[in-house]
């Protein structure tokens, strides 16, 4: 495979995460808008959230059967237009059997673009012979914070979901099929490590320790997402203006921590990066914890944006190099663990806080994050740069 072929591939994966960053942003951003155009009670609301997790992670377990016949580009190619034109389908509707249909199509398209996503970057990074998988993760999280904005702007102007999602599905659609155009899967598998030395299946025992790094680290984030604002403004006395602040820092912080992340690895190694990642997790949420007021809050959860920010890649990596004869495989199976993250994190921090504290729920994601910490090893040798062992020598960088 050429080098500029490899490049164009990186460029087209990369759009395409960051498609789906502004994509999923839009979604979650105005839930108390789709609330309001359908007439969700809220105790109605939690299962039709629910819904769309569990549906994408049908879908991803799905798609492995899928992509065993076709690719996963292809899988990708149909997938994420499919998203786009459910997100407007969300928008258009009035009834609750529209909201059902189209969260639901929404949740089936999401867990097949997640996972055809993630396999062509793990096999990208396989090609490259270096930790690439960081940047892509970076871009979803460049989308996350368009799409956050753009849905600022929607809910300013006090415009209709329908109007705000159709000038954005508009531009982000054609994208999303001329840059599919270039999607490629990467170069020849690597050497077996422990636990596959056929490479040839999911050994579930062996991957069992990257889905509970996968489930722990969408715990944390979930966390964020769902309380951020209620902890600054219920628990620390914050103003409503400022109860949006810890999410934004924390976003900004991901970005940046995803930036550089992958420098981190070809430096240090995906174990120290992973095992320094949940440690800055883990002082964040102590930090939230722990904090007198605020300001303290918010640079709590700007810690943990950095902390956080490095684990999903590289655990999506490492089940590429633990299963090289099946990596989409392995892939889709922990995609899944992804949802299980979603769908216990918030439910959780809730209950816990309203029988306990928020306080103290706090302290159970900072305990399970550093978890990882012991998990670590599955990411890699110690000395790793890339994975399995070192960097494969390379004549010409391609990116």
């Amino acid at each position: 495979m050429t080098d500029a072929r490899l490049r164009r591939g990186r460029g087209s994966l990369a759009v395409s995460f960051f498609v789906q960053g502004v994509t999923f942003a839009l979604l979650v951003t105005r839930i108390p808008a789709i609330q309001d155009q359908y007439g969700i009670s809220d105790g109605l609301l939690p299962a039709f959230l629910a819904a769309v997790p569990i549906l994408a992670g049908v879908a991803s377990v799905a798609t492995e059967k899928v992509v065993a016949q076709v690719g996963p580009a292809v899988v990708l190619r149909w997938a994420q237009p499919f998203v786009l034109l459910a997100l407007l389908a969300v928008g258009m509707g009035s009834e609750l059997w529209h909201a059902a249909i189209a969260l639901g199509l929404f949740g089936l398209a999401v867990g097949a673009l997640d996972a055809s996503m993630n396999m062509l970057g793990v096999s990208l990074q396989r090609a490259y012979g270096r930790s690439i998988m960081l940047g892509f993760h970076a871009s979803y999280s460049l989308g996350g914070i368009a799409g956050a904005s753009l849905a600022w702007v929607g809910a300013h102007w006090h415009l209709s979901l329908f109007v705000s999602y159709l000038p954005v599905v508009a531009v982000l659609l054609p994208v999303a099929f001329v840059g599919s155009r270039w999607y490629v899967a990467g170069g020849e598998s690597e050497p077996a490590e422990a636990g596959d030395a056929k490479g040839s299946g999911v050994v579930f025992k062996v991957l069992l320790p990257l889905c509970l790094v996968m489930t722990f680290a969408y715990i944390g984030d979930s966390t964020v997402s769902n309380w951020s604002a209620k902890y600054l403004q219920d628990v620390l006395g914050s103003s409503e203006e400022l109860a949006t602040v810890p999410y934004n820092a924390y976003m900004v912080t991901t970005l940046l921590g995803r930036a550089v992340g992958d420098f981190g690895v070809r430096r240090l190694g995906a174990v120290v990066v992973v095992r320094a990642g949940a440690v800055l997790a883990g002082l964040g949420f102590a930090a939230v914890a722990a904090a007198p007021g605020a300001w303290a809050g918010i640079a709590g959860f700007t810690v943990l944006g950095f902390g956080l920010s490095v684990i999903v890649p590289q655990t999506f990596a490492a089940a590429g190099r633990l299963f090289p004869g099946a990596s989409d495989a392995a892939v889709a199976r922990l995609n899944v663990f992804n949802y299980v993250g979603f769908l216990v994190g918030s439910p959780l921090v809730g209950a816990l806080g309203d029988a306990w504290s928020y306080r103290g729920a706090m302290l159970v994601p900072m305990v399970l994050v550093l978890v990882t910490v012991v998990y670590a090893t599955s990411f890699g040798a110690r000395e790793a740069r890339y994975g399995g062992g070192h960097e494969r020598p390379r004549t010409v960088d391609v990116g």
